[in-house]
């Protein structure tokens, strides 16, 4: 396999992430600087930072990955890097190798997934796929009937059109928000956008994951019926 992928089952990071490792010369394959495009081959030695890396095998009715749900708080950033203070990893202190799939901005709260498969995070974020994510929404005035059908239809951010979107009045001050796409800061972009200033923003929902009991800081493993809404293919357990 493709040395990347053979990274990214490790459970270390994600391909993209395993691309720009070797780029940086930072992986070595049997000895010698791995290069971009290497293949792996049964036997071969991986190390990075001189770390070796080995991907177990899959065993009958033991999931080959970590899949978890967390309910991330405000203040911690969906991050990879150790270095960044308050990074997701560290919060969330696996065991295994974990990072997330996409993000929740440091000032919202919410469900947030995490896994140790890097292969399957990208098919999951690509907004073509119209994988639904869920808000409640907090704001600093009256929501009102023309402010979320503009929410709806679509709103200009990053120099782009949103896509259209479900909205519902749930309080004076506050929405509910589905969406297909994870722009940077989206929803508050497009509120902004209408002279609304988001006060507070918690995700409820990805796809058929719903953060249910969780409290503030809580992660749990993700059950096999909720893998079979998210992966039908049981191949990427």
């Amino acid at each position: 396999m493709r040395l990347n992928k053979y990274i990214s089952d490790s459970g270390h990071c994600s391909r993209r992430e395993a691309d720009r490792l070797i780029a940086s010369r930072k992986v070595t394959l049997n000895d010698r600087v791995a290069r971009i495009g290497d293949i792996w081959a049964e036997g071969d030695e991986v190390l990075v930072d001189g770390q070796r890396l080995f991907v177990r095998p899959a065993q009958p009715g033991v999931r080959k990955y970590v899949y978890i749900a967390l309910y991330k708080p405000v203040g911690i950033t969906c991050t990879t890097e150790t270095a960044v203070k308050g990074n997701i990893v560290d919060f969330v202190d696996h065991q295994q190798r974990v990072f997330p799939i996409g993000r929740l901005d440091k000032d919202s709260e919410g469900l947030i997934l995490l896994t140790s498969n890097g292969d399957i995070v990208n098919e999951l974020l690509r907004s073509e796929n119209n994988h639904e994510k869920e808000y409640l929404v907090g704001v600093n005035r009256p929501v009102t009937e023309e402010f979320l059908i503009g929410m709806a239809r679509g709103v200009r951010v990053h120099g782009q059109m949103t896509k259209p979107c479900r909205t519902q009045r749930i309080a004076k001050f506050g929405f509910r928000i589905v969406l297909t796409q994870g722009l940077n800061r989206q929803i508050r972009l497009m509120a902004d956008a209408f002279g609304y200033r988001v006060k507070q923003l918690c995700r409820v929902r990805i796809v058929n994951i719903k953060l249910g009991a969780l409290r503030v800081g809580q992660w749990r493993n993700l059950s096999d019926a909720e893998l079979r809404g998210l992966l039908p293919n049981r191949s990427e357990w």
